[in-house]
């Protein structure tokens, strides 16, 4: 194992962390040096001369192997993690080890869950930095790196894999290093339409910006207290829902769209799965919210079913009503598309609705097998002839994640969390949802369970934002005998 290629990349993904804390710094400066100025000044210190550290004495190499890619991508989320929760746990309040831990978790796998019942409270510095660890991990602390790797390194197209499902990969139709690209192109400029957008709809400007990083990100880190609820306007709403759904479909898709002039590539069935869907979850919960009282008018339950389901759909995790006082039946709408989630190749976690789409036509050829036993049955995905091999990797995620929610759910019951919130809050922590039910809703916090659950849940976090395979490859290396 090339320990000195690995730190060097690993490096990398703190310096970019380290830029952003030095912004923070930036921002504490042009707010009067704010309280948490002293804390954001350290961390900077400390991290940018860890990441620097092997820049100075390690050579640099371009060729890493395929399991020194997975080690580097393990690393490099798990060390941001790490260096993340320093401006928390320094600047003190309510972040105790485990809160600034679950923090920075929770913004760099771009969830969205808190432990802050006053976000106000927080210094802008400090609110800046949390908003950025959206960014950063919106973009993926691993496509940071792979913008730099040289295009001729033979493991860029690996990590490149590992980084970005193979579903997402299809439509890109191109190497590499213009996937990588193509995926920080369209993720910047829905950032900065986002940003835009929230100012001339009448937000103020450090809002907005806070705003896009979350939106962009899917993420749903806020500024205030009562999310974008707080702003009492139907037009940042509306930019709001926009946003969220660009973010949440395929970025290839949306490049293609955008050089070819042309709405053709959006012509597409997992696009049309992703937004019929969300219009059937946004009537139904329109529906439970009128009925329910939670609303005074259709158009206004409509809405903000609309809004709501868009949050949970994309991941963002953003909110105008309080779901505490929902009933089951409504919250187990919310729960089902927290699974599902957005498109492959998006910021969104979950499932993703591809997986889905490709589930069910497997039962359908399935079905087909056994009524005409000599027929040809294929499944075409994407303009695409899948082998089953192809289709495989993501069944097997699918049983994957039910396994990883049902051994969550069981051990949060063990520690002492309630059965509700055990298994939504599994739900929502692998699929980077954010927010549950109950006190761990829309409008609550994580903040009151026991420190061990906050741990199962940052481990969910991290496992659905990676995808759960390269993790186990790691952990399978660790006990192959072979790499001893």
């Amino acid at each position: 194992m090339n320990w000195k290629a690995i730190s060097r990349n690993v490096g990398l993904a703190l310096l970019v962390s380290s830029l952003f804390m030095f912004l923070s710094v930036l921002v504490s400066v042009l707010n009067g040096n704010d309280s948490a100025l002293a804390a954001l000044i350290i961390s900077f210190t400390i991290t940018f001369l860890v990441g620097i550290f092997p820049f100075i004495y390690v050579r640099r190499t371009h060729a890493i192997t395929l399991k020194e890619g997975y080690v580097t991508i393990t690393l490099s989320w798990l060390l941001s993690f790490i260096f993340g929760m320093l401006p928390y746990a320094l600047w003190g309040g309510p972040f105790t080890l485990e809160n600034a831990w679950f923090e920075s978790v929770s913004g760099f796998t771009t969830t969205g869950a808190t432990i802050l019942e006053d976000v106000e409270s927080l210094p802008r510095s400090l609110l800046f930095w949390r908003s950025s660890t959206h960014f950063i991990g919106g973009l993926g602390v691993v496509v940071f790196l792979l913008l730099i790797i040289p295009d001729s390194s033979p493991v860029k197209l690996r990590l490149v894999n590992m980084e970005m499902s193979s579903l997402s990969r299809g439509s890109y139709a191109m190497r590499a290093n213009r996937t990588v690209n193509i995926f920080a192109y369209v993720y910047l400029g829905i950032f900065a339409l986002a940003m835009v957008l929230y100012v001339l709809a009448g937000m103020p400007v450090f809002d907005a910006v806070c705003h896009a990083m979350s939106v962009s990100a899917t993420g749903g880190f806020s500024t205030r207290n009562a999310s974008i609820g707080a702003f009492g306007s139907r037009w940042i709403e509306a930019v709001t829902m926009l946003c969220m759904y660009l973010s949440s479909l395929h970025f290839g898709l949306l490049f293609l769209s955008i050089v070819n002039r042309s709405l053709k590539p959006m012509n597409n069935a997992v696009v049309k799965y992703y937004t019929s869907s969300l219009l059937i979850f946004a009537v139904l919960l329109g529906i439970g919210l009128k009925t329910g009282g939670f609303c005074g008018s259709w158009g206004e339950s409509m809405w903000n079913g609309l809004f709501e389901i868009m949050c949970i759909s994309s991941t963002t995790g953003f909110a105008t009503l309080d779901n505490a006082s929902w009933p089951p039946v409504l919250g187990g709408l919310t729960i089902l598309a927290a699974a599902v989630c957005g498109c492959a190749g998006s910021t969104s976690g979950g499932l993703k609705i591809d997986r889905i789409v490709l589930l069910f036509k497997s039962i359908g050829r399935q079905i087909n097998r056994i009524l005409h036993p000599s027929s040809v049955n294929e499944i075409k995905f994407g303009g695409r002839t899948l082998k089953d091999e192809d289709v495989a990797p993501h069944l097997l995620y699918i049983a994957m994640y039910a396994v990883l929610l049902a051994v969550s759910a069981v051990l949060c019951l063990l520690i002492g969390v309630g059965w509700q919130n055990a298994v939504a809050a599994s739900v929502t922590s692998i699929s980077n949802v954010g927010p549950a039910l109950g006190e761990m809703g829309s409008m609550g916090t994580f903040n009151m369970i026991p420190a061990a659950a906050k741990v199962v849940y940052t481990m969910d976090m991290f496992l659905g934002r990676i995808e759960i395979y390269p993790v186990l490859a790691v952990v399978a290396m660790v006990f192959d005998r072979r790499n001893r």
